[in-house]
């Protein structure tokens, strides 16, 4: 294919000196940074490591901000955070071996929650690679080999001519629908080798958008005009797709009640008529459901905690709209369209018929009326008081981010976001540690808004060292602990089982002594004390420790 000349790039003659006398000094890694700038990234998370110090050492030479966190897995948290907030890429810098692989629970819970995240990791010395044993620092036979079965691509660098392409090629990756991290290796020698290169200018790596295939809108369109009962599930594909709005439209034009998934949170107002809220793991939320003779599920791949632990067996037809093709029809037959949740949802507003449903909205307050006297049967007063006082406080444009702990496993049934895109948690693949670098990575994405970790005392000692990060970086978040001595959900759990539980019960720090020995001020509260004490924490700049010490039970599963 011939090029005509005036197709080539016109360049001054200020531009043409500058690509042809690149400035001296350069390396590998001002390559990375001067691409990561080129496809617009402003903020890159990471920690150091021997091999990696070509990268950072050329973030000095960049207009990059750094966010450098404690610990790799956390860093990779707060990227994912980052991503999740800002729907942008967030650059996540990782050293060789140790470094690398301590990111990688963090970068499985990206996967899990479709999190943009771009992990550039160093490697070995090019002469060290193809699997002989060299016994370099950090060597491993195939480092590729422990991430590639957790993040949706993997980009290999050997040369510095090809770090320019294989970022811009891990960009779009982590950008296309579904959204996920992705992995470039560079040798720790690429990376320290003088260029001559001319610096790298804007790079276009705009992802190729996903539109739902016209007949299968029609099918769907048809399926819900004619539908006596329809419903929809919303999942967090409705967030990410920023699709809430069309989803409204959506259930109001057939009068569809909604429910959200645990990871939908926020993708459906909370108190509409229509609003089946988030009760998932209820069996008259499942029963409501199983009854829909039209089901529309709409970015949920209807997993173990989307189907009340696989119990849910839908009686009528299912429409399942999905981005990423392997969740479509893996748990349940249905009309699989594979789409992003906003395109697919956009095509069929316009093509369905209005439906009037004058009993919907009753439907709905029966079955909420039937969760609300479940639920007030169990005496779990405690529990809806620290969840209301959390609610109390915490602003509505405020995002939060919740670990794997029983005021969260709460949250997401009985917690309303208000907002779209404002409430997180680490569901997704469930490890502990999430919530506090997480937040990190969300204040450094919008620093004008204050942000809420909630943690118990098992999983905030995973990350008891990024309040040095938050001190560092005077950030606007505050950090909840509820303490219970030990891993209060796997207690109750054990002791439903076995009749006893074992490892459960912890030895844990004066939190709030521990806070401040890092000049991050906290203070002991009650629950009656809870939603002034956290509403003044946010309300002050900087970071802050709010430790409520509590025994909190869960209500009781309707799976078993």
């Amino acid at each position: 294919m011939s090029h005509d000349h005036d197709d080539r790039p016109q360049l001054t003659a200020a531009q043409a000196a500058a690509v042809l006398n690149p400035p001296a000094g350069r390396n590998g890694g001002d390559l990375v940074v001067e691409s990561l700038q080129g496809l617009g990234a402003t903020t890159v998370f990471g920690l150091p490591g021997q091999h990696a110090l070509g990268m950072f050492d050329a973030l000095r030479r960049s207009s990059l901000s750094y966010v450098g966190l404690r610990v790799e897995n956390n860093a990779g948290f707060a990227a994912d955070a980052y991503g999740r907030i800002t729907g942008e890429v967030a650059p996540l810098l990782l050293s060789t071996g140790p470094g690398a692989l301590t990111s990688l629970a963090a970068l499985q819970e990206a996967a899990a929650a479709s999190a943009p995240v771009l992990a550039i990791s160093s490697q070995i010395p090019t002469a060290g690679l193809g699997g002989g044993r060299h016994g370099y620092l950090h060597e491993l036979r195939d480092q590729q080999a422990s991430v590639r079965d957790i993040v949706k691509s993997v980009h290999t660098v050997r040369t510095a001519s090809q770090i320019p392409s294989a970022i811009a090629a891990a960009w779009e990756s982590a950008l296309t629908a579904p959204h996920g991290p992705v992995w470039v290796e560079i040798p720790q020698d690429v990376l320290l080798a003088e260029t001559t290169l001319p610096v790298v200018s804007a790079m276009d790596a705009t992802p190729r958008e996903l539109y739902p295939r016209p007949e299968l809108t029609i099918a769907a369109a048809h399926l819900l005009s004619d539908a006596e009962r329809p419903v929809i599930i919303a999942g967090g594909g409705v967030v990410r797709s920023d699709a809430s709005g069309k989803l409204l439209a959506l259930a109001e034009k057939i009068d569809a009640p909604v429910v959200t998934t645990f990871g939908g949170k926020g993708a459906f107002p909370w108190e509409h008529p229509l609003s089946l809220r988030s009760w998932l793991e209820d069996r008259h939320t499942t029963d409501f459901l199983e009854d829909a003779d039209v089901l529309l599920v709409v970015g949920s791949g209807l997993g173990e905690l989307s189907s009340n632990y696989h119990t849910f067996r839908p009686r009528g037809r299912v429409i399942q709209i999905e981005a990423d093709a392997g969740k479509l029809e893996s748990n349940h037959p249905a009309l699989g369209i594979h789409s992003d949740a906003r395109e697919a949802l956009a095509d069929l507003l316009e093509a369905v018929e209005r439906r009037e449903d004058a009993g919907a909205a009753e439907r709905v307050r029966t079955v909420l009326e039937k969760v609300r006297v479940r639920i007030e049967d169990q005496e779990l007063t405690l529990e809806q008081q620290v969840l209301a006082a959390v609610r109390e406080a915490l602003p509505d444009a405020a995002p939060s981010f919740w670990d794997m702990t029983i005021l969260a496993y709460w949250a997401w049934s009985a917690f309303d976001a208000r907002r779209p895109n404002t409430m997180h948690s680490a569901q997704g693949a469930g490890g502990l540690g999430y919530a506090f670098p997480a937040a990190v990575g969300a204040a450094a994405a919008d620093p004008t808004k204050p942000v809420l970790a909630v943690s118990g005392d098992g999983g905030a000692m995973y990350s008891i060292a990024e309040l040095a990060t938050a001190r560092q970086y005077d950030l606007p978040l505050t950090w909840l602990i509820v303490d219970d001595g030990g891993y209060g959900i796997l207690r109750e759990y054990m002791t439903g089982a076995f009749g006893e539980a074992t490892a459960t019960e912890l030895s844990r720090p004066d939190f709030v002594a521990l806070a401040e020995s890092f000049g991050v001020p906290a203070v002991r509260t009650t629950p009656e004390s809870l939603a002034a004490d956290l509403g003044k924490a946010l309300a002050a700049p900087g970071p802050s420790v709010v430790v409520l010490p509590a025994l909190l039970r869960m209500f009781e599963p309707t799976h078993l």
